[in-house]
């Protein structure tokens, strides 16, 4: 899944997603004092809108180009609050404790033997900083696997709580049931959702 991937899955529709911002984050942030966000994986860019037109300030990254441009068009009026950057956070860690969130929705991000892809975005949250971690349940991508694509090969947010140390205050750990409908062609009825606090 490269950026030639996401890229051909873009073109391959006018609009991928329903342009709403995800539930979790809605039901997650809402409480949260704007600062600095860093949304992984933005996609189209439906929650890095949201979170700058509640005053964040959002760095929204994705390997996708044809879903940046999207994102930005629909942007004026946020202008000058979400910077749009092309990169690939598996491999480029982003900036160490920068963040007062680190939004994660639905990213693949694959397990690997030292976590190094996934402790280059825990540690981008700030002290006093939340970590939003949301997938679908292992459950729902088991019973409608695709091709060569197997869930179990990536993190879930109980498998990344297990990381966390003492300097973690987990909040959330939990599934639950999708308060939006599923994509068009998915079986996605549960969410896992990890909120963790940064402490130090």
């Amino acid at each position: 899944m490269d950026a030639q991937h996401w890229d051909d899955m873009y073109r391959s529709r006018d609009q991928v997603f329903s342009g709403n911002p995800n539930a979790v984050l809605v039901a997650e942030a809402s409480d949260l004092s704007p600062g600095q966000a860093l949304d992984v994986g933005c996609g189209e860019g439906a929650d890095a809108l949201w979170l700058a037109r509640r005053g964040w300030r959002v760095t929204a990254v994705d390997v996708s180009e044809v879903a940046l441009r999207r994102a930005a068009a629909a942007a004026a009026d946020v202008s000058g609050r979400v910077a749009w950057a092309r990169d690939d956070l598996t491999t480029t860690p982003p900036p160490v404790r920068a963040f007062d969130l680190v939004s994660i929705h639905y990213f693949p991000l694959r397990r690997e033997p030292g976590h190094s892809a996934l402790y280059g975005l825990l540690d981008a949250v700030a002290p006093g900083g939340t970590l939003l971690f949301a997938a679908h349940v292992l459950s729902d991508l088991i019973d409608h696997r695709d091709g060569d694509f197997d869930p179990a090969d990536f993190y879930q947010p109980d498998d990344i709580a297990q990381l966390l140390g003492p300097t973690w205050n987990i909040l959330i750990n939990e599934t639950r049931p999708r308060t939006a409908p599923a994509p068009p062609g998915t079986h996605h009825t549960h969410d896992a959702v990890l909120r963790a606090l940064r402490l130090s």
